[in-house]
């Protein structure tokens, strides 16, 4: 008993005595950890937020939805609910929120919005009702279930909607999901387009990085240093410079073109501009850089002396180096993939200034999204997804390989 209870005392004692180390340890990492949650988190949790956000409904027309929750979704709704609508457009037009609302239902029904702004001008001039005749007189689809089906699973302040557009579905007027339309289907097929560019730019690099690293573990230090130089030169260069330098060498009278004329590869100027391979071909040369020092990082801490000890023991060049070396490189080269791979999905400039109209990704329409249609819901919806399935990407990568073969360095 007097064992336990000296046992006891000197872990309490070695706490006390090892707290002020952890409080400072923690002080010196909290700036970090601000940063990261300023930087990283808080905007991850704020995308999530806005794609699934649906202020618009609630702030403008809240009566309009609790009355529409006895609407039994059949037939039209009664004159109750067109006279509470009219009193809040009414007044959404005086504070010019009638046409943000129209917007955000626009999404969902076209047309929305001239409907919305027709009736809030029309609600703000006839104060007294009835109502429901007006609003049929100024369009007869105020008179569709369909589209009060839609006004009503609006009512709360969160949405699926945004969510489910960015995977091309679409929330029937009875709860169940469709596809959209077969001419409406683009989004996964810029998913998919954005995984194919990112998986051809990850195995190009790789398979054009591996010889560099390994040259580099084995020339002559001054010739080390000089491709070292010509490896690390890319990055000291503005990503815009170096897209704009290959929009001038594909461009239909550009260098490459020149060349292949020149050597006979060709009897006629080829479009590599706005092209697929001219995405893929830019997208690669950028990445390089990325992909060769994870590799050669860990090639340069395996010992030169394996390959000679197995060459001694009688196995063949080919064979020492595919049994013995190569398999010692697995750290890197994953970790060099997985970071090109991540770094692609995310492409914008490249693709905008060498693609073509097919060739653009998930965050040039972000980017649309964002500036152009001011549709914020969609973009991080479609950012929310992006996310989710490099995360899932990386979850079966760490599965399948091991966290433990990992290595940057």
């Amino acid at each position: 008993m007097d064992t336990t209870l000296e046992k006891i005392k000197i872990l309490i004692a070695v706490r006390e005595a090892a707290r002020p180390a952890r409080r400072a340890a923690f002080s010196l990492a909290l700036p970090l950890l601000v940063f990261l949650i300023v930087t990283f988190v808080a905007p991850i949790v704020l995308l999530l937020f806005t794609a699934v956000n649906n202020p618009e409904p609630q702030a403008v027309i809240p009566q309009t939805l609790a009355a529409l929750e006895r609407w039994d979704g059949k037939a039209m709704p009664e004159e109750a609910v067109f006279a509470a609508l009219a009193k809040e457009l009414a007044q959404a037009q005086q504070d010019r929120t009638a046409a943000l609302l129209g917007k955000r239902f626009n999404y969902e029904v076209p047309g929305m919005r001239s409907r919305v702004v027709s009736a809030a001008r029309m609600a703000l001039a006839n104060p007294t009702g009835p109502y429901r005749e007006r609003f049929l007189a100024l369009d007869a689809e105020w008179g569709s279930p369909a589209l009060w089906a839609v006004v009503k699973r609006n009512a709360g302040t969160l949405t699926p909607y945004y969510l489910l557009n960015a995977i091309d579905l679409q929330q029937e007027p009875d709860g169940s999901l469709q596809r959209v339309e077969a001419d409406q289907r683009v989004f996964m097929t810029i998913l998919g387009r954005t995984l194919f560019v990112a998986f051809t730019v990850t195995f190009l690099t790789l398979v054009l990085g591996y010889p560099v690293a390994y040259m580099l573990t084995i020339a002559p230090s001054g010739v080390a240093r000089i491709m070292m130089l010509c490896v690390l030169l890319p990055l000291w260069t503005s990503l815009l410079v170096r897209t704009t330098a290959w929009v001038v060498l594909l461009q239909t009278d550009g260098v490459i073109n020149d060349a292949l004329l020149a050597l006979g590869f060709t009897d006629h100027r080829l479009q590599l501009i706005f092209s697929r391979f001219g995405t893929v071909a830019a997208m690669t040369h950028i990445q390089l850089p990325f992909t060769i020092l994870p590799i050669y990082s860990v090639m340069k801490s395996i010992p030169p002396t394996q390959l000679r000890a197995a060459r001694s023991l009688g196995a063949g060049p080919l064979s020492s180096f595919w049994k013995i070396y190569a398999p010692q490189t697995v750290p890197g080269v994953m970790a060099g993939g997985l970071i090109t791979f991540i770094l692609s999905l995310g492409y914008y400039i490249t693709p905008a200034l060498v693609g073509g109209p097919g060739d653009q990704m998930v965050s040039n329409f972000i980017s649309i999204y964002i500036n152009r249609d001011l549709n914020w819901g969609l973009a991080s919806a479609l950012g929310v997804i992006l996310l989710t399935v490099t995360i899932a990407i990386y979850l079966v990568f760490l599965r399948l390989v091991g966290a433990e073969k990992l290595r940057m360095g």
